[in-house]
């Protein structure tokens, strides 16, 4: 019996998406065991994701580091992997494929172009729409791809939910990386504070990660943490599972909350666009606007109102 590899380093919105291209990897290789090379953060996340069989950490050190990638190479020979899926599709990934695994079956961007295509017109297509065909042309059926499931990473948060309130509730991802700033929306308190005027019968929360609890303080939000820290990627999934709506810049948290089929927005800004990320749902839309300083929290609740009065 052989084993299937795939790579996927990150980011948590990319692991979220890719739901739905495990589950048809998982369903053409039934008989194989899966495993996934992916980073320490999302080791726990991808451990419990049943599609896969076993999970497999990358420290991702310096290409220079030949004892690092000599480590790796022989730790992967053990598994004799036949096929490689390639889901990160990176310059690293490119690398890894010439040096790690020259004897497997390679599936990645690289490898689904024909001749005569070119990757830049490749990378027109939505990512789902990018792994769908990166798939079949690989003779996997695809029956998921375009459909991420993400409801296999909840976790139940009952006991934390309860301990901070009872009543229904928005949950705002207000944050962003410091790297990607042009991502975030600079006026949640004030969408807060008509939120709070107007629906009353919500409590409005956020959940800050590891490095974002001391600028949650400065929203006029709950904060939700567990034992004095930020929630898992589990307990996070189970948090917006349970939320009667969700309200987020273009981050991780969004996709999960997309691909969990929850309602609610994510507000995007010039630096790419909803469809080019397969970030919108039937219930889950963005609002983009070329300048995030110039959409005012008005015009934000103007668009989520009719849908907050639905909520019974």
């Amino acid at each position: 019996m052989s084993n299937i590899l795939i790579i996927k380093h990150g980011s948590l919105g990319d692991i979220a998406q890719i739901s739905g291209v495990l589950r048809d990897i998982r369903e053409n290789h039934h008989k194989e065991k899966i495993f996934i090379l992916t980073t320490l953060p999302y080791a726990e996340l991808l451990s419990n994701c049943p599609y896969l069989d076993g999970v497999i950490i990358d420290k991702r050190l310096p290409r220079w580091n030949v004892f690092y990638l000599m480590k790796l190479k022989k730790m992967i020979n053990k598994y004799s992997f036949s096929n490689i899926y390639d889901l990160q599709n990176s310059s690293r990934t490119s690398f890894y494929r010439k040096f790690l695994f020259k004897k497997s079956s390679w599936c990645s961007t690289e490898t689904t172009l024909k001749n005569g295509e070119k990757k830049k017109d490749f990378d027109e297509f939505s990512v789902l729409e990018r792994f769908k065909i990166q798939l079949e042309n690989f003779n996997i059926k695809t029956k998921f791809s375009l459909k991420p499931d993400f409801s296999w990473a909840c976790t139940n948060v009952d006991e934390i939910v309860n301990k901070y309130f009872s009543k229904k509730f928005i949950l705002l991802f207000p944050f962003c990386s410091p790297k990607l700033s042009h991502k975030r929306w600079p006026y949640f308190n004030d969408l807060i504070k008509i939120i709070k005027l107007k629906h009353n019968n919500f409590e409005i929360i956020v959940a800050p990660g590891p490095n974002e609890i001391n600028e949650s303080k400065n929203i006029e939000a709950r904060s939700i943490i567990n034992k004095n820290k930020s929630l898992n990627i589990l307990e996070l999934a189970g948090l917006i599972r349970k939320a009667s709506y969700i309200i987020a810049n273009d981050t991780g948290p969004a996709h999960i909350a997309a691909h969990l089929n929850k309602m609610g927005k994510v507000i995007f800004g010039f630096h790419t666009t909803a469809k080019k990320v397969s970030i919108e749902t039937e219930k889950f839309k963005a609002i983009s606007v070329e300048d995030l300083n110039s959409l005012t929290a008005e015009n934000v609740y103007l668009k989520i109102n009719q849908e907050l009065n639905s909520i019974n």
